[in-house]
C-alpha cells in the first residue's frame, strides 16, 4: 500500500463501529460503559461517567473524571504535549506499591473550548498498565508507542499505528 492510499475498513458487524467512520475532527462524547484500569493489583480508576473522543481511523480514547481515579497514586510530570484539537496536555506518573509507570496518563488542564468537558479528565496508556477493561471486556492498545486509543471487540479498524499506517 502506498502511503496515501487509504487502507481498507473492515466492514462492522452488528453491535460494532469501525474507527473509518468516526469524524476528523474529532468528537467528544458521554459514555456510561464501565471502565477499570488495573496497575500493581490495584484497581486505581473505575467509573460508568467516561468520556471518549473518536476520531477516523483510531480507537477511542477514554477520559475518566477524577473524582472516580485514585489520584493519590498519580503524580504530576513536567512533560507537555500539544494537539491541534484540544490544546496542551499534561502527564502524569503512575506509582502503586514498588511499580512505577512514567508519562503513562494525560489530561487538559485547560482544553480548548471543543473539549472543555475533558478538562482534568486523564486518559491513560492501556498497554503500561497490567489490565484495563470496558465493560468487562479486555482492551487491547492501539498499535504504536504514540497512540493511546483503547481496542475492544466491538471496534474494528484497521487501525492508526498499525505498520504501514505512516500518512494516513
Amino acid at each position: 500500500m502506498s502511503l496515501f492510499n487509504r487502507p481498507q475498513p473492515i466492514a462492522p458487524q452488528t453491535g460494532q463501529e469501525s474507527v473509518w467512520d468516526y469524524p476528523r475532527p474529532p468528537h467528544l462524547e458521554p459514555t456510561s460503559k464501565h471502565i477499570q484500569i488495573i496497575f500493581n493489583q490495584v484497581t486505581i480508576a473505575d467509573t460508568c461517567h467516561a468520556k471518549r473522543v473518536l476520531e477516523t481511523s483510531h480507537p477511542p480514547v477514554y477520559y475518566i473524571p477524577p473524582q472516580d481515579i485514585q489520584m493519590e497514586y498519580l503524580t504530576p510530570e513536567p512533560q507537555s504535549s500539544f494537539c491541534e484539537w484540544k490544546g496542551v496536555a499534561g502527564y502524569y506518573t503512575v506509582t502503586v506499591g514498588n511499580r512505577i509507570a512514567k508519562n503513562v496518563a494525560w489530561y487538559y488542564p485547560d482544553p480548548t473550548l471543543s473539549f472543555l468537558s475533558i478538562k482534568d479528565h486523564v486518559a491513560f496508556y492501556a498497554g503500561s498498565m497490567d489490565v484495563c477493561y470496558v465493560d468487562g471486556e479486555i482492551v487491547q492498545p492501539q498499535p504504536g508507542g504514540f497512540y493511546g486509543g483503547w481496542i475492544t471487540p466491538d471496534i474494528v479498524g484497521p487501525f492508526k499505528g498499525e505498520q504501514g499506517s505512516f500518512g494516513w
